[in-house]
């Protein structure tokens, strides 16, 4: 039983402890001592603090704090280290670590101090306490705090190759590190990969906490985000960091950091170690990614209804490889954006001017990129640039805008249209009169087609044939007579040459869609330039022959007209779509074309415009998805960006087909596909006309995931385990769909109680982890470990330090995970494993204790030793309650004697405080498993049969402690006796004779006694005979004690008179009325003691005896009478002062045995003698002896008795027998 030190509280003080809410007339708070909680766990080398606050003091503010230890090797003793009061307070084998600064204090507040010791040794282990000294006129509270720190080998190891590693830009990277620790507590690791270059500060690639979650800085968040960048767990030690592309950026060290993390008993997380890797230096040699643009157009000056040609130039090396985006701007609005793909993506104002066919964005090769306005406009009149953007392209096929450039502005102007002109058309001719000259001319009129496909151009010829010379000039009329007999003047030549058009066709005229020309004097020609279906009907050549009169002014001659048929078929006759599928069903990440095929067959110069239109699963509205314009060129709807880098546009060059091939096909293409196609014309003005629009079929392309392969394993198993150990849980897959299949595995566990199993864990296919519910409530995140081995397939779960409350069914429910084309992870299949039955028990009990027998006979005041024996226990760390009991005779019921509990507080039982046994109780355990319970001068009431009970209690994993078994030891029969009575007092005093009125001397002499811490009682009788009684003889006394003692005895024939009796405790009794006044008494030696009686008279004539009582201490410092023993009697003879013969003999001794004594022996021998003689007379006269029936002759020493007085002369008495 250990006891504090002085500064502390003992057991006896627990009333100090009452809370005192007014001591003296002072409210007072109770000191409280608060230190951190333990037990913590730190490495050899790392460094700790140790926080400690007091409060509920009174002054002052700042208060002194002293540290110390107990080590594990001898737990009572305390070893001081530090303190903020005292330098000298360190023991020697902390005074050089704390004078160097090594161990220190540091004052938070006044009232809060921080222990540090910077450099941890496996020394340091034990408990500490943090005191603080008392700075009140009272004690009231606790005054110190203990926690415990355990110091274990720092085990933890980073390693990777050092190397030197020379990479190109866009080149990968992969660097491996392993992390091991062999630590036995629970601990969790997080690792981190770093960037360094020079003295800059490091910068974080990526890592994975200790809680499993992947984290990047923000120089590298995005490329995490997007896969550039990637951590990999490869089995239990090795951590892989993937950068796809690299860039001139990422040069520097690399290295890998590793930290050991554990957890606190307050919750929190520590780590209790750090450890870097070596380093690789890893050096990136950039690509040539310069580049220049130039723009370029052939003047700056134009007029309105010019054509513009603006050629972006990008001049860089390897272009095929690299990803450029382009965009247009005009007076810094922007026009047109090209990606990449080389779809062109128009503002709203351009895109009208655009789908008329009067602007054009396009890529004319991988270094050239045009915008072309084919009508200029006045307010087109500006400064125009392009920018090309370089891009690169990320594993998931998203683009990242990189460097971007521009050449200078080039502006241009744009003039109106300045010389108007009028033409005239003739309203009559001047005929001549019947009788002149007559005409002699003849029309003809051919065509170059009758029949013609609306949009071909129409060849008129109008041929003059005269019978003669010609006489003078021809004026020319086209007409065109459509189908409604209605005339309409296309074209007149008057007789001076002069070409104007009809009123219909003056506009048409003026962009060169209606020509007429005179090709020979007498042939003239008429030209529809695209034709339109309104052209079709009659068309005639109206010629007039014309010569100038006497007077010089000119007249008809004649006219002649001539006329051909054009029939013009529409081009929207028979124009249809449909649309064909040869895949309708396709699988994840294959590929489906959808083909547009437009009839009828049109000429290369009809253009068509075919855009897809989507519908998605799930939806009712189509969008467009693309559109292949009618210039060949390729625009994406809004909602395609998914398709973007997946499709293929194709449009054939023998038709007007085109064909939609969509590759790695995912959910979101699957759906209903229509086409539709648009049928345009350019007109004269080169605008355009949309002259029909077709819709095609509905195609459904369904997508569908793969057929999955998704096997686990349906083993059954059953587990039985002790407490504290870990639980291994496997879950195999034993095939899957894909190599590239992500797991996600989610582990349950059913208990009988519960209808359903709970989750334990998720682990998500990306390698996230989620605490399930049942985690939370069983407090089971700090237990838990999850590990994924390199085979891909098998997944483990260990609960670490498992309790029979983990008992149960435990599952785990895989789910298969692939990545869509559209880079999306989705769910294809889920499987549940078999289960494994899973048995938590308690350690089997193998607490034994000896059975071992004993008795024990031993004396008041010695010492007991009850020796309690642990023969085996369940574990070595197992804590142990011993008890003591003991059975009292008479008393069925056992009795608790002392308890030792299991936190190694000594506690005294009912029996102790009944017996007094409190402070006559030691224990002792002198080894592991052996107690001695010690009772110090033991009593005679602490006779008993005495056992001792164990029992053993074990802490669970989560650290509380429960009773596991228990075990009563054999029985030990002890009695304590008192010690044997050796009091002997001397029987040998001789009798004495005084005068009158002398003293005479009573002596009681003790030859023995039974103890040295004997006391006596001793008493003085003055004996008596009574009448009838036998006068002087010594065994009266005892007669008379025995008679008192029982019933039936003789009565004592000797009358006693106390003289005087002197007690135990010195106290004196009163004397003899006879003596009264006479008595003297001396104690001349611890066992002589002598009375004095003065004034001797002849009533003191008689026997005297003393009784001594001898008296022990009893272990309770009780006195009690052991035994008593008299004397012998002394005579004593108080002499006359008259003398008389006898007073004279009896007064000489020499006189007196002349008279009485010597003749007796004479007297005696002469008998004997006699009756010897007598006897060998007999035995020769006879030839038997005894045996034959003769009595022998006993003879017999003579018994004198002596008269009390020397009045009366001694008898000599010869017992019967004695003579024959």
């Amino acid at each position: 039983m250990y006891f504090p030190s002085d500064r502390r509280w003992h057991p006896h003080q627990a009333s100090l402890r009452t809370p005192c809410w007014r001591c003296g007339g002072v409210v007072s708070a109770q000191r409280q001592v608060a230190v951190q909680e333990g037990p913590l766990y730190r490495t050899e080398g790392s460094h700790i603090t140790i926080w400690c606050n007091v409060s509920g003091y009174q002054e002052p503010s700042e208060q002194n704090f002293q540290w110390s230890i107990y080590l594990p090797s001898a737990p009572e003793r305390e070893v001081q280290i530090v303190s903020t009061m005292d330098s000298s307070f360190p023991y020697a084998i902390y005074t050089q670590r704390v004078r160097s600064g090594k161990i220190y204090v540091e004052r938070v507040q006044g009232n809060s101090a921080l222990l540090h010791i910077t450099d941890l040794q496996a020394r340091d282990t034990g408990e500490y306490e943090c005191h603080t000294p008392n700075t009140e006129k009272q004690y009231f509270g606790s005054y110190s705090a203990k926690m415990n720190l355990v110091v274990i080998p720092d085990s933890l190891q980073t390693t990777a190759v050092p190397q030197t590693l020379h990479k190109v830009e866009q080149d990968p990277l992969e660097l491996t590190c392993e992390v091991a620790t062999e630590t036995f507590q629970h601990s969790h690791l997080s690792v981190a990969w770093l960037r360094q270059r020079g003295g800059e500060k490091p910068v974080e690639v990526i890592s994975l906490s200790r809680d499993f979650v992947l984290h990047s800085s923000s120089e590298y968040g995005q490329r995490q985000s997007l896969g550039e960048v990637r951590l990999d767990k490869l089995g239990s030690t090795t951590f892989r960091l993937t950068v796809f592309h690299l860039q001139p950026s990422d040069q520097g060290e690399f290295y890998c950091e590793a930290a050991e993390w554990i957890q606190d008993p307050d919750g929190s997380w520590y780590a209790i170690t750090r450890k870097r890797s070596e380093g690789t230096v890893v050096n990136v040699q950039p690509t040539d990614k310069e580049f220049t643009v130039r723009l370029e157009t052939e003047k700056r000056l134009y007029t309105v209804g010019e054509p513009v040609e603006f050629r972006c130039i990008l001049e860089a090396q390897n272009i095929p490889d690299r990803y450029f985006a382009v965009s247009w701007a005009f007076n810094s609005s922007l026009i047109a954006s090209m990606g990449p793909n080389a779809v062109p993506v128009l503002n709203s104002e351009f895109t009208h001017r655009e789908a008329r066919g009067q602007l054009k964005v396009a890529k004319e090769s991988d270094s050239v990129f045009v915008l072309k306005i084919y009508h200029l406009r006045q307010e087109d009149g500006g400064k125009y640039n392009c920018r090309v953007t370089e891009r690169e392209k990320t594993v998931t096929g998203e683009f990242i805008d990189k460097e971007s450039k521009r050449p200078k502005n080039i502006p241009i102007i744009v003039l109106p249209i300045t010389d108007n002109w009028v033409v005239k058309v003739p309203q009559h001719h001047q005929m001549l009169p019947q009788g002149h000259l007559e005409s002699s001319i003849s029309v003809e009129v051919a065509s170059n087609a009758s029949i013609i496909l609306e949009g071909e151009n129409l060849h008129f010829s109008c041929s003059v044939r005269t019978a003669g010379r010609p006489q003078g000039r021809f004026s020319v009329i086209w007409q065109l007579v459509d189908r409604q007999n209605r005339r309409s003047n296309i074209m007149w030549l008057d007789r001076d040459g002069t070409v104007q058009p009809g009123a219909s066709y003056w506009e048409r005229s003026s962009f060169g869609g209606v020509q007429m020309e005179q090709v020979q004097p007498n042939s003239f020609s008429l030209g529809i330039f695209n034709s339109r279906k309104e052209d079709e009907g009659q068309y005639e050549c109206h010629v007039t022959e014309w010569v100038r009169a006497v007077d010089g002014e000119w007249q008809i001659v004649g006219e002649r007209r001539a006329s051909t048929p054009v029939s013009i078929t529409a081009l929207e006759t028979g124009f249809a779509v449909t649309a064909i599928s040869r895949t309708p069903g396709v699988t994840y990440s294959d590929s489906f074309d959808l083909q547009c095929i437009i009839k009828p067959h049109y000429p290369a110069r009809v253009p068509v415009s075919v855009t897809w239109r989507f519908q998605p699963v799930g939806t009712v509205e189509f969008h467009d998805l693309v559109t292949f314009t009618r210039d060949g060129g390729v625009q994406w709807g809004d909602r395609s960006s998914s398709f973007r880098t997946r499709t293929a546009i194709e449009k054939a060059e023998s038709s007007n087909n085109v064909r939609l091939s969509i590759s790695r096909a995912s959910d979101t293409e699957a759906g209903k596909y229509q086409c539709v196609a648009e049928l345009w014309r350019r007109n004269y003005n080169n605008t355009w006309t949309r002259l029909a629009e077709r819709t095609s079929n509905l195609l459904e392309i369904r997508v569908l995931q793969p057929v999955t392969k998704l096997q686990v394993s349906k083993s059954k198993r059953t587990l039985t385990l002790v407490e504290d150990r870990p639980i291994q849980l496997n879950c195999s897959v034993k095939s899957q769909t894909s190599q590239n299949s992500h797991f996600a595995v989610l582990w349950y566990v059913h208990k009988p109680s519960d209808a359903d199993g709970k989750l334990i864990l998720k682990t998500t296919h990306n390698a996230a982890f989620e605490y399930g519910t049942y985690a939370e409530e069983e407090g089971l995140r700090a237990r838990l470990q999850f590990e994924r081995h390199v085979s891909g397939g098998l997944f483990s779960l260990t609960v670490q330090r498992a309790e029979v409350s983990d008992s149960g069914s435990y599952y785990c429910h895989v789910e298969e995970w692939l990545l869509s084309p559209n880079y999306a992870w989705y769910k294809l299949a889920e499987e549940v494993s078999g289960r494994t039955e899973v048995t938590v028990k308690q350690p089997d009990s193998r607490l034994k204790l000896s059975q071992a027998q004993g008795n024990l006979s031993v004396l008041e005041t010695q010492q007991v030793q009850l020796e309690c024996v642990v023969v085996n226990r369940t574990r070595v760390a197992s804590q142990l309650v011993v008890e003591w009991f003991v059975w009292k005779p008479n008393h069925p019921e056992r009795e608790t004697v002392a308890r030792l509990s299991r936190e190694a507080t000594f506690h005294y039982g009912e029996q102790a405080a009944k017996n007094n046994l409190e402070g006559r109780l030691h224990l002792e355990s002198p080894s592991s498993g052996v107690y001695r319970l010690f009772i110090q001068n033991v009593a005679v009431q602490d006779s008993g049969t005495y056992s001792c009970r164990v029992e053993e209690w074990l802490p669970s994993p989560s650290g509380v402690w429960y009773k596991r078994a228990e075990d009563t030891a054999g029985q030990t029969a002890v009695t304590v006796m008192r010690p044997d009575a050796a009091l002997q007092v001397d029987t040998v005093v001789p009798n004495a004779t005084v005068s009158e009125k002398a003293a005479f001397q009573l002596d009681c002499s003790i030859v023995s006694r039974s103890s040295q811490d004997s006391r006596f009682a001793v008493a003085w009788y003055s004996l008596r005979t009574k009448a009838g009684g036998k006068r002087g003889s010594p065994g009266l006394e005892e007669q008379e004690e025995e008679g008192e003692e029982g019933e039936g005895e003789e009565e004592d024939p000797m009358e006693r008179m106390a003289l005087l009796s002197v007690g135990p405790d010195a106290v004196f009794g009163p004397e003899g009325s006879p003596w009264e006044g006479r008595l003297r008494f001396q104690r001349l030696s611890p066992l002589l003691y002598r009375l004095t009686v003065l004034q001797a008279s002849p009533r003191d004539t008689g026997n005297y005896s003393c009784r001594v009582e001898e008296w022990l201490p009893s272990p309770q410092k009780e006195w009690y009478r052991l035994t008593e023993e008299e004397s012998a009697p002394i005579g004593i003879r108080v002499l006359d002062t008259s003398s008389t013969l006898q007073s004279i003999i009896c007064s000489n001794d020499a006189l007196f045995y002349f008279i009485f004594f010597y003749p007796f022996p004479i007297f005696g021998i002469l008998i004997i003698t006699i009756l010897l003689v007598r006897f060998k007379s007999r035995n020769s006269s006879k030839n038997s002896d005894g045996k034959n029936g003769v009595p022998l002759l006993w003879i017999k020493e003579p018994h004198l008795n002596y008269s009390p007085t020397c009045l009366e002369p001694p008898v000599l008495s010869i017992h019967p027998g004695a003579i024959d």
